[in-house]
């Protein structure tokens, strides 16, 4: 009878294990097989932007590359954590903390580069004569040189504070749970920083979009303005309210996820940490070329041309060959 018992439990936990495992696999592919997608179509999305000197010689399109660009890489570091947190493989801390440093690098850049863009399409409405001597390409440059500079003056800030917590006293570089910001060992002063850099940039970037919104609102209603211009602006402006509000929702995923947590089981909490990752992490990463390429009449046939190419060549790739 204990034979029996014995057998029946470690049949019951073989069946749990492979349950356990298809579930895991189920999940990353979910996830996987989008962000795989959005990759694509963000990477074709970067390639077109330098494939014309249009787009190379266009302000807009050069502060859309910048704002892709981070957005891409931003999408590449989440689902590689993703995979890692399901796989359960734990990195060392030098490595983790590449990781952090790298999203804090580059999350930032894109409500601040929504906030560049703004401001040109508010000078493009309000100074028509003048927008072409104000927003050069040298301009341009220094405002994205500045926009990265403020990034990376921030991780900066952040290494510094982070050296304050006392790493000889680690038995080991290797941790013993997931790479995530929380476990840096990470003091309180970094924490205060945080979440005071965070508010003030995300709270500065919507008054900002927003100011402009109002003023071109007023702009429009002047007789001098080109209505048609002014509609089109207002629709850019609320169009990047929509998105600054996108990048917000990635910052919260984390404090929405631990609040559920203390509410749910772990199994039920399982499949909503999946859909907050693809609701609040992926999809705000990609809508930027989707929006922006579907939408500028210049940008739409030579992104639907490369990707219709690119989809060709892929298939033409892995076609298998007939023999005579």
């Amino acid at each position: 009878m204990e034979g029996t018992s014995v057998r029946g439990t470690t049949l019951c936990a073989q069946r749990q294990f492979v349950v356990n495992l298809l579930e895991r696999v189920l999940y990353t592919t979910l996830t996987t097989v989008p962000c795989c997608i959005f990759l694509f179509i963000n990477g074709t999305m970067l390639y077109t932007l330098r494939s014309k000197p249009v787009f190379r010689e266009t302000c807009r399109y050069i502060l859309l590359y910048n704002l892709l660009f981070a957005d891409t890489v931003q999408l590449t570091l989440s689902q590689l954590m993703y995979i890692l947190s399901f796989s359960r493989i734990f990195l060392t801390y030098p490595v983790c903390g590449v990781f952090q440093m790298i999203g804090n690098l580059t999350n930032p850049v894109s409500p601040l580069i929504l906030v560049v863009m703004s401001l040109e399409r508010c000078v493009a409405v309000c100074y028509p004569l003048r927008h072409a001597s104000i927003i050069t390409i040298r301009n341009t440059a220094v405002a994205v040189i500045v926009v990265w500079a403020i990034c990376f003056t921030n991780v900066v800030i952040q290494i510094l504070l982070l050296l304050e917590f006392p790493f000889e006293e680690l038995q080991t570089l290797q941790m013993n749970t997931l790479c995530k910001s929380a476990s840096m060992f990470l003091t309180q002063r970094y924490y205060d920083y945080d979440r005071a850099y965070n508010y003030f940039l995300f709270i500065s970037a919507g008054m900002t979009i927003t100011s402009t919104y109002i003023v071109v609102i007023i702009a429009a209603r002047s007789a001098s303005t080109d209505k048609a211009s002014a509609l089109k602006a207002r629709k850019t402006l609320l169009m990047h309210l929509v998105q600054l509000g996108f990048s917000i929702s990635s910052t919260i995923h984390n404090p929405l996820l631990i609040a559920v947590s203390k509410l749910v089981l772990f199994s039920v909490l399982i499949r909503i940490q999946n859909f907050f990752y693809v609701f609040f992490i992926i999809l705000p990463r990609c809508l930027s070329a989707l929006i922006y390429g579907l939408r500028d009449q210049t940008i739409r046939p030579v992104l639907m041309y490369n990707l219709c190419c690119q989809i060709k060549l892929s298939v033409i790739s892995v076609k298998p060959k007939v023999s005579p």
